[in-house]
């Protein structure tokens, strides 16, 4: 994991280039191949060096929007980390397409990188002709000076604000108190306000006060300058070297996940399935992030995984909140959360002290750190200074928070789901058992990325059960979304399930079929329309990870195991504590014939 180098600011002067203005950025020295990221005179730019020199092109995947400053370089050839997009260093055109990225003049003088860009003209105020306002929206009535706050149960929000579109439509408005938002089912309007993070849009600002105010903002929370340098250090811990570097880590963890599996089909005993699988990915992420082995799964170590629990119900309980009334009275539900927290910061200042000593007597990790929180006590903010104790803790704590939860719930709706569709369970144990070298689990990085009938299952379920149904912004300036004009301040409600169950993106749009993610699927199939992990450049930094882990615990259960539903199926209900959860989801486990010996190994 290398060490990521802090540019300096740039420093910009105009010059006409025949008849079009421009700006020559000064953005500092730029060691090594790259891809760097940088942002200079209102631009995003990912610059290579290449065996003919360097190269600048627009930061941002004509995919998705990703930015391509955070991908990979493979000879001559750059790489969005996103879906693999594939562009040549020397023109920016794509490997088996038609888009081409923009290039720029780039220039080295002395060691020093200048860009020419295009001159960005200030916005101009957009005439109103055609556009409408606030109060041209439709939405549900609400009452004086609370709107509808009594109509929104947080644990129901996004199947509230999903129902009404059924009413109101794919664009309309409702009321908190006197504040206005917007909700957009439409998946092109979904698509350009994640696009347009983070200048235009940013998160709703009450997310990074209220964690700030917890005393974790990190990565996630992050706006603005602040956003930048930790989100370069995210993806680099997630970068697909280092997964493939942590496969055999992860590998670990699957067999021990097995072995508890086995002890409840041997023993008859009740399994929580969920909780299960919240501790496998505790496990993975604090081995990725910190390089330390709680081993929740077999220890049950409560300083993290029920101490982490806590943080994303106060969170979502007090993200929509009228009144912020845990400032004034501190109920038992708050000072648990004090508790909490207060155990989590101690416990991971203990590794942050151990991480420095470590780089003190081995000067050499700050280079090459051996996991994210190396590389963080190691790292610089764009002043050059190193980053400070509520920064670390924030950013740490937000990694291991992020990477529980999310992955955690979508394996458990999947398991969920697969408990009513034998069909499909037989297709994955037939895929499992043509693992190279006869095992129940893929040996290397590449067989576990090669199980597609899981990957399958994976994308569908996160079709079916995003676990962030629901993500609010908030534009940072008066500006216009599709023909909509929005006040600075309005807050963005972006619902991303509606779409892709609409029968003209997919065919039978209510059914579990994983089998419609394979080429040759009949019917209506637009994959473009699938934001189970955002868009824009803050699409999840997680998303490599969180799919390589779904295979593998999909191999490393149904390779062994068979899953039986205990209750009725409705009574499985969906809860949204800012991840949406299953609620009611009762299973047992037992062995599958002929295959207990594996398990046990």
């Amino acid at each position: 994991m290398k060490r990521v180098q802090n540019v300096g600011r740039a420093m910009t002067a105009a010059s006409p280039t025949g008849s079009i203005s421009t700006v020559r950025a000064r953005v500092g020295r730029l060691d090594g191949p790259g891809p760097h990221a940088l942002s200079v005179a209102g631009h995003d730019l990912v610059v290579v060096r290449t065996r003919e020199g360097l190269r600048a092109f627009q930061g941002h995947c004509p995919h998705r929007g990703a930015l391509l400053g955070e991908g990979e370089l493979e000879g001559d050839t750059l790489i969005c980390r996103n879906h693999r997009w594939r562009f040549g260093t020397s023109d920016g055109r794509r490997e088996g397409g038609p888009e081409c990225l923009a290039s720029y003049p780039v220039t080295e003088t002395d060691g020093d990188v200048f860009v020419e860009l295009p001159e960005v003209a200030p916005p101009r105020k957009q005439a109103s002709d055609g556009l409408r306002n606030l109060d041209a929206l439709p939405g549900p009535p609400g009452l004086p000076l609370v709107g509808n706050l009594f109509q929104l149960d947080i644990l129901r929000l996004h199947e509230i604000l999903e129902g009404w579109v059924e009413t109101y439509g794919p664009v309309y408005r409702y009321r908190l108190g006197s504040h206005t938002n917007v909700v957009v089912a439409d998946a092109a309007l979904c698509e350009e306000a994640l696009r347009r993070r983070p200048e235009r849009f940013r998160r709703l600002s009450a997310v990074e006060s209220v964690f700030d105010e917890m005393g974790i903002g990190g990565v996630f929370s992050a706006e603005g300058a602040a956003w930048r340098p930790l989100r370069r250090l995210s993806m680099e811990a997630l970068s697909h070297r280092h997964l493939r570097d942590f496969h055999p880590t992860l590998l670990r963890v699957a067999e021990t996940l097995r072995r508890r599996l086995a002890r409840h089909a041997e023993s008859g005993a009740p399994i929580d399935i969920v909780d299960t699988l919240k501790r496998f990915t505790v496990d993975v992420t604090t081995l990725l992030t910190l390089g330390h082995d709680v081993n929740t799964l077999e220890q049950g170590d409560d300083v993290i995984q029920r101490r982490l629990e806590q943080i994303f119900p106060a969170f979502n309980r007090r993200l929509f909140a009228l009144f912020p009334t845990w400032r004034l009275v501190r109920l038992p539900v708050d000072r648990r959360l004090d508790e909490a927290l207060a155990e989590l910061r101690d416990w991971i200042g203990s590794l942050v002290a151990d991480a420095r000593a470590r780089i003190e007597a081995e000067p050499s990790r700050a280079e090459r750190p051996a996991n994210f929180l190396e590389a963080m006590v190691a790292a610089r903010d764009d002043r050059g200074e190193p980053f400070g104790e509520e920064r670390l803790f924030g950013n740490l704590l937000t990694m291991l928070v992020a990477g529980e939860d999310t992955t955690a719930y979508t394996l458990a709706w999947a398991v969920h789901h697969l408990c009513d569709a034998p069909d499909v369970v037989d297709r994955l144990v037939r895929e499992i058992d043509e693992i190279p070298g006869g095992g129940a689990l893929p040996p290397t990085f590449e067989d576990t990325n090669g199980l597609v009938w899981a990957g399958a299952i994976a994308n569908e379920t996160m079709r079916l059960r995003p676990v962030a149904p629901l993500i609010i912004l908030e534009a940072n300036e008066a500006t216009t979304l599709g023909d909509i004009e929005l006040p600075a301040g309005t807050g963005v409600a972006v619902l991303t399930r509606p779409a892709v169950l609409d029968e003209t993106n997919f065919a039978s749009p209510q059914a579990f079929r994983p089998a419609r993610w394979l080429a040759g699927a009949p019917g209506p199939h637009e994959p473009s329309v699938h934001m189970p992990f955002g868009s824009g450049p803050r699409l999840c930094p997680g998303r490599a990870l969180a799919l390589l882990e779904m295979k593998l615990v999909l191999a490393a259960i149904y390779g062994s195991f068979v899953i039986e539903r205990r209750g009725p199926r409705d009574a499985v209900k969906e809860r949204f504590t800012f991840t949406m959860n299953p609620v009611g989801l009762d299973v047992s486990v037992r062995h599958r014939e002929g295959r207990a010996s594996r398990a046990a190994r």
